[in-house]
């Protein structure tokens, strides 16, 4: 089945869903129609969310099944945010010392705890605004 459109093909107008068709006996809706929020999104980040939410989640699960780094997963995850119109928060970067220390142990402990390699470690470690 095909996606909703979103825009007017002709003039990038905003589109409404008036009619609705029951497949089985023919019955047809006549109103406006909302479609609904994931109705945004591509069918490909509707499957991975669908595979985001069965896993809970758990983005090492999710790299286990899909096979992709938690970086492309995060980033993933960021334009399906972006997509249905919700501003992306990034975490914010650590701005004091204890804070800095406590972002530095909790990657230490991912890695730690086997949920993220040393590779990926070290690139969350450089995000990190660097001690004063």
């Amino acid at each position: 089945m095909r996606k909703l459109l979103e825009k007017c093909p002709a003039c990038a107008g905003e589109l409404v869903v008036t009619q609705q068709t029951c497949r089985s006996c023919g019955t047809m809706v006549v109103g406006e129609f909302t479609p609904n929020i994931f109705s945004k999104l591509t069918p490909e980040n509707l499957h991975f969310l669908e595979l985001f939410v069965k896993n809970k989640g758990n983005v090492k699960e999710m790299e286990r099944e899909i096979g992709l780094s938690y970086w492309t997963i995060r980033n993933r995850l960021n334009e399906i945010v972006e997509a249905l119109g919700f501003e992306n928060k990034d975490v914010e970067p650590a701005t004091d010392q204890e804070t800095l220390r406590q972002s530095r142990q909790e990657i230490l402990a991912r890695v730690d705890r086997g949920e993220i390699n040393v590779h990926e470690a070290a690139q969350l470690l450089k995000q990190l605004k660097p001690a004063a």
